[in-house]
């Protein structure tokens, strides 16, 4: 019995230490893949203020000033696009709707003529 918990015992300590060694190991590898420790690695995202005051964004190399989204958000709201599919989720909400407000009225008549 006393040969059994020893075994026991060491292979408890044996397998803690390897669980020790897994966990830094992770989180190395972590740190290497978020790229805490790298020089190469370029911002991603990037503000600007210029002379005027405007602000200027630069993501990954690509500058993007107020203006240009502003240009994009009118074209947006011009083009007012069609959806089909909200528009047939509409369709299908309401039908449903009236439907169930049909069945509603049937059960409140039924109920009340009954009484």
């Amino acid at each position: 019995m006393i040969k059994f918990t020893v075994h026991f015992c060491v292979a408890v300590v044996i397998l803690f230490v390897g669980v020790l060694l897994g966990m830094q190991q992770a989180n190395k590898g972590l740190k290497q893949m978020k790229g805490y420790d790298d020089p190469s690695f370029q911002e991603v995202i990037r503000f600007s203020e210029d002379d005027k005051g405007e602000i200027a964004a630069s993501i990954m190399g690509n500058t993007i000033k107020g203006e240009d989204l502003e240009e994009k958000k009118k074209k947006l709201e011009e083009m007012k696009t069609f959806n089909l599919f909200s528009e047939l989720g509409k369709q299908l909400a309401d039908g449903v709707r009236s439907g169930i407000k049909q069945l509603l009225n049937i059960a409140d008549r039924l109920f009340h003529d009954n009484q």
